[in-house]
Parts: structure tokens; C-alpha cells; sequence
């Protein structure tokens, strides 16, 4: 794992955006960057942080975590269904297969926790799913249940859908949609398996998919801290059993510190110390090498200058 001196000393070199002349069309989502030419699309994975569907600042290493972490996951998913990688030119760097976008994220829960914990405590259905009464926070389902939720545009807020107002809308196609159900509680399951090899609980997890000449394909990210919850197995029981939260190794942590700064998603974003930022940066390493079973390596210095160099024979 890095030393805290190399996290602090990367902080001049966050990689906040980009803005690569000659990679093609581009689109700034949350964390990454698309820029999208022909039938290719170049993901640059940024250092932003985004909680609530707002970015709220940059972490050191951050872009390099989870872009190493998905292509690691994207690899073992490959018996699975087929995603979008064609080169991993760099670190922070995906080159992909541009396919169009499903309109929905498929959520998997096998956990009652964040939005939908907070949702069942108000007592509203989840995507359309109501759960028995009784759970407690943390709660292990009888069975994972998909919770889809619209695609908001940067900014807005993600908004859960039910299935029944996917096929009524005919937003995805009913074959689709059933194919992309399948598809990730067989991701979830297999991600499961293979966290609690490694002592973990997947809780829950979003996937993307997208159609490549009419064919469904896996995209975006997988079983990335961004966007999934892990929590440690062999404290799980104990620690709800004293009403405590689980050890988490996902974003948990900053969520939560958001909500008791007031901070919801809307109105002025709490300000992030240069330590609360190494700290963050350093949860994460520490989580991906407890995750993948790997350390992580990597250098201290500019990221923009090594990812064009790395880019430079896809620059026209």
C-alpha cells in the first residue's frame, strides 16, 4: 500500500478532467470522461468523487483504483456476458466498443442498505419491491432483488423505477429486460462468491448495459467502490447484532459523513480537508487491495502528460 507521504505528495496531480484534442466527441460524466469517435469510445476515469449524484471533490489515485479494479472484474465476468474493452492503453484509461446505452442502471441488492434502507425505513416500496416488515438495517435478503433506476443527466438525482413502468413505457424492450435481469443477478452471484473468498459481502452493486449490434453487452464499471457497497464478513453478524454499522470498503463512509455535514446532494457542498482527502484516498487503495487480492502500485507525478503518451497512437 502507498505511504501516506505519496498520497499527500499526488495531490497537485489529481486528475480533475481532461480535455484530449483529437480523441473525439466529448461527454463529462461524474467520474469519467467519454469522448466517443466512430465506433470507439475512450473512458478516462478521473480522481472525482461523487456522492448523491454530485461530484464534491478529487482523491488522490482515486481514477486509477476503480479503472484497475473494473478491468480486473470485467475480466472475470467474461463467461458471463461480453463487455465493452478493447485496450487498457493506460491506468486511468478504458478503450471500449461504443454501444448504446441501456436508459436504466439494473441495481442488485442482497443487502437492505443505503437508498433502499432509507426508502423501507420511510416505508416506501423499493423499485416497485415491497419487502416484508421488520428488517433491520443491514438486513440480509431472502433472495438479491433488482432494483432498477433512471439515468439521470450530471447533476440530477438517479430515480428508482419499477419494472412494471419499464415495460409499460417500453423503455427497454421486455426481451431486453429480461435478458439484462438474468445477466446481472448471474454477475452478482459470481461477484459474490468470489468477494467472500476474500472475507467480503458484496451488498449491493449497479451494472450498465449497452447494445452492440443488437446484442446485449456489459459497460461502464463493475463491482467498483463507486458502485458497490462491500462490507467485511467476519464482523458483519456481531457488529448488527450491537447495532453497529458494518466494516465498509466502499464510499459508505464519505456518504455518511456528507449526511452529517447536512449534505444531501442539494445546496453547497461541505468542504473536504486536504487530510479528510488522503484519508479517503487511502481507504480506497486499502480497499481495492483487500478486494482484488493485489497491491497497488503507482506513481507520484502528472497524470494528463502520462495518459496522452499512452493515448498517442489513438490521437489523430
Amino acid at each position: 500500500m502507498l505511504r501516506e507521504d505519496q498520497i499527500k505528495a499526488q495531490l497537485p496531480f489529481v486528475l480533475a478532467e481532461s480535455d484530449f484534442k483529437g480523441l473525439g466527441i466529448k461527454y463529462q460524466g461524474k467520474v469519467r470522461d467519454n469522448y466517443t469517435r466512430g465506433d470507439i469510445r475512450f473512458l478516462i476515469t478521473s480522481d472525482r468523487l461523487s456522492c448523491f449524484d454530485r461530484v464534491v471533490t478529487t482523491i488522490p489515485f482515486k481514477g486509477q483504483v476503480l479503472n484497475q479494479m473494473a478491468v480486473s472484474w470485467f475480466k472475470k465476468s467474461e463467461g458471463i456476458i461480453q463487455n465493452h474493452i478493447i485496450d487498457v492503453p493506460d491506468p486511468n484509461v478504458i478503450v471500449a466498443k461504443n454501444c448504446e446505452i441501456l436508459p436504466i442502471e439494473l441495481v442488485v441488492r442482497g443487502y437492505l442498505a443505503g437508498s433502499a434502507w432509507r426508502d423501507y425505513e420511510a416505508g416506501n416500496d423499493i423499485s416497485g419491491i415491497r419487502l416484508p416488515t421488520g428488517l433491520c438495517m443491514g438486513a440480509k435478503l431472502s433472495a438479491p432483488i433488482v432494483t432498477p433506476s433512471t439515468k439521470a443527466p450530471k447533476g440530477s438525482h438517479d430515480m428508482p423505477i419499477s419494472e412494471a413502468e419499464i415495460l409499460s413505457s417500453n423503455l427497454v424492450e421486455r426481451s431486453i429486460w429480461q435478458q439484462a435481469k438474468e445477466v446481472a443477478l448471474n454477475l452478482f452471484k459470481m461477484g459474490s462468491e468470489a468477494a467472500l473468498k476474500q472475507g467480503l459481502l458484496l451488498v449491493d452493486t449497479k451494472y450498465e448495459f449497452g447494445l452492440l449490434n443488437g446484442k446485449l453487452i456489459l459497460a461502464d464499471e463493475i463491482h467498483t467502490m463507486d458502485s458497490s457497497r462491500y462490507w467485511i464478513a467476519e464482523s458483519y453478524e456481531a457488529r448488527l447484532s450491537s447495532g453497529q454499522l458494518p466494516e465498509m470498503l466502499d464510499k459508505e463512509p464519505t456518504r455518511q459523513w456528507l449526511l452529517t455535514q447536512g449534505f444531501k446532494g442539494d445546496g453547497p457542498i461541505p468542504h473536504f480537508s486536504d487530510d479528510h482527502r488522503v484519508s479517503i484516498s487511502q481507504h480506497y487503495i486499502s480497499s481495492y487491495e483487500k478486494i482484488i487480492g493485489e497491491s497497488f502500485i503507482a506513481e507520484v507525478g502528472q497524470v494528463i502528460p502520462r495518459i496522452e503518451a499512452n493515448l498517442k497512437r489513438y490521437i489523430s
